[in-house]
């Protein structure tokens, strides 16, 4: 596995951000049981380069906690089959040969904020942000009520497998 982070931000996270976010990341293709050794780009920034991120590759002008860029389009969540087909070799790194899974970007201000407004640890807000954004690469979403029922329900699942419980 391939997890490549890059802290943007201008003020500090006093937690060791970069164990977190890769043992989330490992965590997250273990139990959704991905075949395939994978990489994952992920940005640690401030909110406004989150904000521009959104606009320009969302349109909307705000910012968030977490965007994520799934690199494919999966037909069911977490389902690695179609990855067998020819028209899917894009998906894999042509260098290394891992599934190109796609980028995480994390508001650092967003998850100090969240975590003193939820009454949670930095580890812990971090930890959930990294797992939501790594549902969505493996095809997870919660636009409809049932997608977001399973989605949630991976993300407890995930933060269970973790040891990481709400504070």
């Amino acid at each position: 596995m391939t997890c490549e982070i890059s802290y943007e931000a201008g003020e500090p996270l006093s937690i060791p951000y970069e164990e977190i976010v890769r043992t989330v990341v490992e965590t997250a293709l273990d139990l959704e049981g991905c075949p395939y050794e994978a990489e994952v780009s992920v940005t640690l920034t401030s909110k406004e380069e989150v904000r521009r991120l959104n606009l320009e590759f969302r349109g909307i002008d705000q910012t968030t906690d977490v965007l994520s860029f799934p690199m494919a389009e999966y037909v069911r969540p977490a389902d690695f089959d179609f990855l067998e087909e020819d028209e899917a070799m894009d998906c894999f790194n042509p260098e290394t040969g891992e599934l190109l899974l796609g980028d995480i970007v994390l508001s650092v201000e967003k998850i100090k904020e969240q975590a003193e407004a939820y009454g949670h640890s930095l580890k812990r807000e971090l930890a959930f942000l990294t797992a939501h954004s790594m549902l969505h690469l493996m095809g997870y979403d919660h636009m409809e009520q049932e997608e977001r029922r399973i989605m949630e329900e991976r993300q407890q699942l995930l933060m269970e497998a973790l040891d990481i419980p709400r504070d």
